[in-house]
């Protein structure tokens, strides 16, 4: 608490002796705003009026003992955990224990101790401050904390899809290819009523699935003619390029998975590993399907967007075979739906 936040902190001093009060002021008004009175009720007058962070009162005032004044203080709503520390002549443990009782935060003894006050007073205010200021600061910590986290969120995002645009761009033929894969996967997830937060994680998924085409030559990527046996087994290491590069996301382990698995087939005879059905994980399997369906709904050098009813065909004669008859299933259902034909490349 720096020097402004503790003038703007209000004590009030009740003593009946004029020469303790003014000590007390000497000693504390350059570093807080004090009030002086010398009776209990012209306290609970103030109170009434206008609210305080501490009392100091003497065990003995004229018209009332301290510890009354404490108790009558404290059984206002208002002013239940208002500190108050006592202040006494009486140097005996018995003094101590019933400023305890009573509910005072502290005593000081009389004949005043400068720094013993100072200091006193000093650790009180302090937490009265943070304890008034406990919900404020609460709240913009944890502001602070969903800033940072939404922009942590927004740098990952915008960093996997510049990945993803960057693997794109080395194909001109296959732009957009893996922000569709992402969004029909992540559509496929929601027909099958997934949660936000698995559709959001398989939308990642689809963006990177073909990130190891990174390290695949250009001339083969971008070849027109069909590809020799030796230029077919270059091109499948692109899943396990894919793999390798995002087994560094140690934050998001399970992003590799579309990378290595989506060319896998149902039947066992895919690649790189030659799994099957439901050993298959099943994020790959659904971006395989996602993966299918835009191979054949964009543009290739040699031929146009497929007509909507030939998709459908070619899904169904997929299903069991190169594709999870579910996830098939629920591809169709979507074209199907999709009367106007809008799912494919623009």
């Amino acid at each position: 608490m720096d020097y402004i936040q503790r003038k703007q902190m209000k004590l009030l001093v009740a003593d009946g002796n004029p020469a303790d009060s003014q000590q007390l002021q000497l000693y504390l008004g350059q570093k807080v705003n004090v009030i002086s009175v010398l009776k209990g009720q012209q306290v609970l007058d103030i109170l009434a009026q206008h609210p305080v962070d501490l009392l100091i009162t003497a065990d003995k005032l004229p018209d009332m003992t301290g510890f009354d004044l404490l108790r009558a203080v404290h059984e206002q709503a208002q002013y239940k955990n208002l500190p108050v520390i006592i202040t006494t002549a009486d140097h005996s443990q018995k003094t101590e224990a019933a400023s305890a009782m009573a509910g005072a935060f502290d005593t000081i003894r009389k004949p005043f101790i400068p720094i013993v006050v100072v200091k006193k007073v000093e650790q009180v205010l302090e937490l009265e401050y943070l304890n008034q200021n406990l919900t404020s600061e609460v709240r913009r910590q944890t502001q602070l904390a969903e800033d940072r986290l939404a922009s942590s969120q927004r740098l990952y995002e915008e960093t996997i899809m510049a990945l993803a645009k960057t693997v794109d761009a080395k194909d001109r033929y296959t732009r957009g290819h893996s922000q569709r894969v992402a969004t029909y996967a992540k559509f496929l997830a929601y027909r099958l009523g997934w949660s936000d937060e698995e559709q959001k994680r398989i939308y990642y998924m689809g963006l990177l699935h073909d990130i190891g085409k990174i390290g695949i030559p250009e001339a083969i990527l971008r070849k027109t003619s069909r590809l020799t046996d030796e230029e077919y087994t270059i091109i499948k290491q692109h899943t396990i390029i894919g793999y390798n590069i995002l087994n560094y996301v140690a934050e998001f382990p399970e992003l590799k998975i579309g990378a290595r698995w989506h060319h896998e087939r149902y039947d066992g005879t895919g690649y790189p590993d030659g799994i099957k059905g439901d050993t298959i994980p099943v994020y790959a399997r659904i971006i395989a399907v996602a993966d299918t369906y835009d191979a054949m709904t964009s543009k290739r050098s040699y031929r146009d967007i497929l007509p909507q009813d030939v998709v459908r065909k070619e899904i169904a004669k997929a299903s069991g075979q190169q594709l999870d008859p579910k996830y098939a299933d629920i591809m169709i259902l979507i074209i199907d739906s999709d009367k106007d034909y809008r799912l494919h490349e623009q």
